[in-house]
């Protein structure tokens, strides 16, 4: 059985990425390839147009790690933190994780290095990874291509996701290892 699910595991990608346009062809008469060029005409404007969202995040997130306000932010709750007996070193991957995928893969990169893949802050910091998402990128990505100016409810709500994400990471990597 693992035989075929891993013989299978192999094929599902290059079916689907057939079989999806053979379907829309056949069945359902789609012109595929017309279908195909105009989404790719859509998505290279709707590029074009989040560009100044994307570098206003970037920015802000910069300033955000080179001003230090990381530090001092980690400072001020790792009292909180260690009240719970969350790990002070993971703290740094849940704050930065609303702001930035690839600043939270370079604090991960480092926690590995520093104190492996299997350990419990390794473990911890890949599930909040997981658990978690780059709220203000994707607001940023969302809003910016369909140009919302006021997000009202989806920043606090966003938040609270990413908030109740990590704290179910630490409650399960806490019972589990």
């Amino acid at each position: 059985m693992k035989e075929f699910f891993q013989a299978a595991s192999n094929w599902v990608v290059p079916l689907l990425l057939v079989g999806i346009p053979l379907f829309a062809f056949a069945v359902k008469r789609v012109k595929v390839y017309e279908s195909f060029i105009e989404g790719a005409k859509e998505g290279f404007w709707i590029g074009v147009k989040i560009i100044p969202y994307l570098v206003a995040i970037l920015v802000a997130i910069g300033m955000f790690r080179a001003s230090g306000a990381m530090g001092l932010l980690v400072a001020a709750l790792r009292p909180v933190t260690g009240l719970i007996g969350f790990p002070p070193e993971a703290l740094p991957v849940a704050l930065l994780r609303p702001l930035s995928g690839s600043g939270t893969l370079g604090l991960i990169s480092d926690l590995f290095q520093t104190f492996g893949p299997d350990s419990f802050i390794g473990r911890l910091v890949s599930v909040i990874e997981g658990s978690t998402e780059t709220t203000f990128y994707v607001l940023a990505i969302y809003f910016g291509s369909i140009s919302v100016r006021k997000a009202r409810y989806a920043l606090p709500a966003s938040l609270l996701g990413d908030l109740t994400g990590v704290a179910a990471a630490f409650i399960v990597c806490s019972l589990l290892f």
